[in-house]
């Protein structure tokens, strides 16, 4: 899904903006506007009554195509009612393109401020890609965000990317005895994935649901290189390795690891699990099964281009330097964006010593970005009362592995029911 790449040197493919598409009906007491600046659609809905605030939206991934589109925010009800304008962007560039997102965003915040006026205060919101759009934007123009609200974002940049990556290796070599990367796309999917299924299966046809000792094996460690031994991670492990995919049931998380591991602006493998330590449980020592597994597990490098901390001219690198209030939310069982996002994140933010400004909530849910309208709302609100009177929110604490693994974690702050996340005690 990631593997596509677009050599910063190379002309841009033809992306284009249905401008047909970009009208939308303004809530009976606001005003829209759209149009296209700097390349990318846009749309901007202010209230009458606008209490002088802005909230920016980032999309998450919308694929490889060519037509670049816009969503509203989907906190639109509560914004407007509230008195909050809100500002969304196509983006110039569809793949994941980070550095598009972050631009097109800034580039239509300075487009609000000409055709409305510049807002007293901004608030940087995006989902899945969006997040780490929101994520990177906010450091990239300190001076520019006020509070910020990432949810079931990608902000432990590569550490995703790297997770596929193990996800598939660890696969080949538990469940036929070998691994390799990159893989060839139409062999991998139909004829090596079937033989790890196979291989990691009790009885033929019971993976992912019935394991033997190495799908169990394989099931722990995704566990761990996910996020850790958590509530919801069981049903997480059986969605996600059956739903239906682009090559048929159950192959999701396997296309994930299909391609050479490049992304946009960063041509050359960005994967790497050279310093990987892989283990089936939290105990720092490994065990005879373990030390098997890293002795004979492929090991792959990142080009030595990619990976470097260079502002926005390739895939940029999010620090934790933040000088605002953030606030997170993320899906416990979400295995495509899994919660190893909040845990590197909350590790960037600690090691810069900027832990005072962020708060993270576990949600009891098994999909990507599963958020009923009174998590998300209540998130906006409690950001909002923080940035505005220094109130800072209740979390979740992703850093303490007991903690997260504690059957209660993610109740205080899921509330309505989530598909197949598990019920509170």
């Amino acid at each position: 899904m990631f593997g596509t790449s677009v050599a910063s040197a190379a002309p841009p493919p033809k992306y284009f903006v249905d401008e047909a598409e970009l009208p939308f009906e303004a809530k009976s007491n606001a005003t829209a506007y759209w149009g296209v600046h700097a390349r990318a659609g846009y749309r901007i809905e202010v209230p009458d009554n606008w209490n002088g605030d802005l909230v920016m939206w980032a999309h998450g991934f919308r694929g490889t195509g060519l037509e670049l589109t816009v969503d509203n925010h989907p906190l639109r009800d509560l914004l407007i009612s509230q008195g909050y304008a809100w500002a969304a962007s196509s983006y110039d560039r569809n793949d994941y393109d980070i550095t598009s997102g972050v631009q097109s965003t800034h580039a239509l915040l300075k487009r609000f401020n000409g055709i409305v006026s510049k807002p007293n205060k901004v608030y940087m919101t995006g989902a899945s890609m969006g997040g780490h759009i929101t994520a990177v934007a906010i450091e990239q123009y300190p001076n520019t965000f006020d509070g910020a609200l990432p949810v079931c974002g990608a902000i432990g940049d590569y550490a995703l990317f790297d997770y596929f990556l193990d996800f598939n290796l660890a696969a080949q070599q538990l469940g036929t005895g070998n691994s390799g990367f990159p893989v060839v796309d139409a062999e991998y999917i139909g004829v090596t994935v079937p033989a790890i299924k196979a291989g990691l299966g009790a009885v033929p046809g019971s993976w992912p649901f019935i394991l033997n000792a190495q799908g169990q094996q394989h099931k722990d460690l995704v566990e761990q290189r996910s996020g850790g031994e958590r509530p919801n991670f069981d049903e997480a492990f059986a969605f996600w390795n059956s739903i239906p995919s682009a090559t048929g049931g159950g192959n999701f998380l396997f296309e994930l690891g299909l391609g050479d591991g490049s992304l946009p602006r960063a041509p050359g493998a960005a994967t790497q699990n050279i310093n990987t330590i892989y283990q089936f449980d939290n105990d720092p020592s490994l065990t005879a099964a373990e030390q098997d597994l890293n002795d004979n597990i492929a090991r792959v490098a990142a080009a030595p281009q990619t990976r470097r901390s260079n502002g926005l001219a390739q895939v940029p690198r999010i620090s934790g330097d933040i000088n605002i209030p953030v606030l997170t939310l993320h899906n416990l069982g979400d295995l495509f964006v899994p919660v190893l996002n909040e845990v590197v994140y909350a590790e960037n933010v600690r090691a810069k010593g900027k832990s005072n400004l962020l708060v993270q909530r576990a949600v009891r849910g098994v999909l990507h970005c599963d958020f009923t309208p009174a998590e998300f709302s209540r998130a906006f609100i409690d950001l909002v009362q923080w940035v505005e009177l220094g109130d800072k929110p209740q979390g979740d604490d992703f850093l303490d592995p007991a903690a997260v693994a504690d059957p209660e974690f993610g109740c205080a702050f899921t509330d309505g029911p989530h598909t197949f996340g598990t019920a509170c005690p």
